[in-house]
């Protein structure tokens, strides 16, 4: 479909973010847009309707959302009645030819690290003299920044599950995967599933950028034709990135792979902890592939600030750290957070997604002190905690009576911040780490960071 869409009939399914920007991109272009969403009922500028009021087959074209299930009814009627099935990134793709055709692309994907990594290597672009954006699954979406009046060399694409599965045409220069793990099982209807949409990121790159730490990485690439740079926190063989002492170093882009040149020192990476030395690599994978000096990586990960919610320090006081890592929304990343701890108090519980928990529990029990479990899925990790943990102590919080999802009162957070600090002693890290997502309490991971970090500040002040 051409990129003026001039006097095409475009069905929007889902009119969130990515649609609305859609909407704006392709309206200007000519196409008669209609928005459908069940949870959505007003926009600026759109009107929005219920699906069940559409039928797919008075449409050129459906543009499906991120997270819109393949077995929506209006997504089959589409394909039974070959309507075209579109979705923002590779719209995305074909308005860069039309606007900014030398744009680079780069990609990554993951169940954890994303957002750090995707900004990270956007930071060590700009510090290279390149004008770049992480964008996609993060801040700004993809569409946008396509159109953004910066012209910007090279996009940096933080790219979900949810977004390869529909993904056909954009062109990468590189992808990278940093880790599979479970996460979104349910959507996708199985572990393999979801992996398998991971992959789909190197179908449009010739360079992989691949976690050489992640089992499910290393077997899930192993078959793949392109070029392959692997990152670890080991001592890298020719052609990878790694660890010497306290040295990050490259052998894949140097002129003699039997040599290693510094990347930067470990210090370099706030904080210091083994997960975020690895995003650290995959950064410096992409942004080396662009060409970007080792001086110039290194001066970007001095400068560098992870986002809120992520391994964020809220408070110190008689030797407790108290750690906001809201953003740890699957076992996996609850994990990274928890092997950076000695004894946590840690805060966990949510919406599992259809995760399992034991092998977050049977990994990280030695580091768990106290466990205080919230939410609807709460009993899938005392389960574990009780079969695996047996001596750590399991406190439930309810929410109180007068607690509702996205008011002002924190009546919810306060408490569990008071059971927390009840049994907190020097030493110990108060961890929000949930290994599950938010919405079942709270309108965001962001909302449900906010709100522990303000019951901590209220109770440690």
């Amino acid at each position: 479909m051409a990129a003026t869409f001039i006097d095409k009939k475009i069905l929007i399914l889902g009119a969130g973010v990515t649609g609305l920007a859609v909407a704006r991109s392709i309206a200007r272009r000519g196409a008669q847009i209609s928005l459908a969403d069940d949870l959505v009922s007003e926009v600026a500028g759109f009107s929005v309707a219920r699906t069940n009021l559409y039928s797919a087959a008075n449409f050129d074209a459906l543009v499906v959302s991120p997270g819109w299930k393949s077995d929506h009814r209006l997504i089959i009627e589409a394909e039974s009645s070959g309507v075209e099935l579109l979705n923002e990134v590779d719209l995305a793709w074909q308005i860069r030819a039309e606007l900014v055709p030398s744009q680079r692309w780069l990609a990554l994907t993951g169940t954890n690290g994303k957002t750090t990594t995707v900004e990270m290597a956007a930071a060590m672009l700009r510090e290279g003299g390149i004008s770049a954006i992480a964008c996609g699954n993060v801040g700004t979406t993809v569409i946008e920044s396509v159109e953004s009046p910066e012209n910007y060399e090279v996009l940096v694409l933080e790219l979900s599950s949810f977004q390869l599965h529909w993904m056909r045409e954009a062109t990468f220069v590189a992808a990278s995967i940093l880790n599979i793990a479970q996460d979104h099982v349910d959507w996708h209807g199985g572990f393999s599933q979801y992996a398998q949409a991971k992959l789909a990121i190197l179908d449009r790159a010739s360079t992989g950028i691949f976690n050489g730490d992640d089992p499910e990485v290393l077997s899930r690439t192993a078959n793949w034709q392109g070029r392959k740079v692997f990152f670890s926190l080991d001592t890298p063989g020719p052609g990878e990135l790694g660890v010497i002492d306290d040295l990050l170093v490259d052998r894949a882009f140097v002129s003699d792979p039997q040599e290693a040149a510094m990347i930067a020192e470990l210090v370099d990476v706030i904080p210091t902890v083994p997960h975020n030395v690895s995003n650290a690599l995959a950064a410096a994978g992409l942004a080396r592939v662009m060409g970007i000096s080792h001086e110039s990586i290194r001066l970007a990960l001095q400068n560098f600030k992870l986002g809120r919610h992520r391994i964020e320090n809220i408070y110190t006081r008689d030797e407790i750290n108290w750690i906001n890592d809201s953003k740890a929304t699957n076992p996996h990343a609850a994990a990274a957070s928890l092997m950076a701890t000695i004894s946590a108090i840690w805060i966990a519980g949510g919406l599992a997604k259809g995760a399992e928990m034991a092998d977050l529990v049977k990994r990280c029990k030695s580091r768990i002190k106290v466990a205080i479990l919230i939410g609807a899925d709460r009993e899938l990790i005392a389960t574990e905690l009780r079969a695996n943990a047996p001596d750590v102590e399991i406190v439930y919080i309810d929410a109180p009576q007068s607690y509702e999802k996205g008011g002002p009162d924190n009546s919810l957070m306060e408490a569990v911040v008071q059971a927390a600090k009840r049994r907190a002693k020097a030493g110990d890290t108060v961890l929000l780490a949930p290994a599950c997502a938010s919405m079942d309490q709270f309108l965001s991971y962001a909302d449900r960071g906010d709100r522990f970090a303000k019951a901590a500040l209220k109770e440690n002040k």
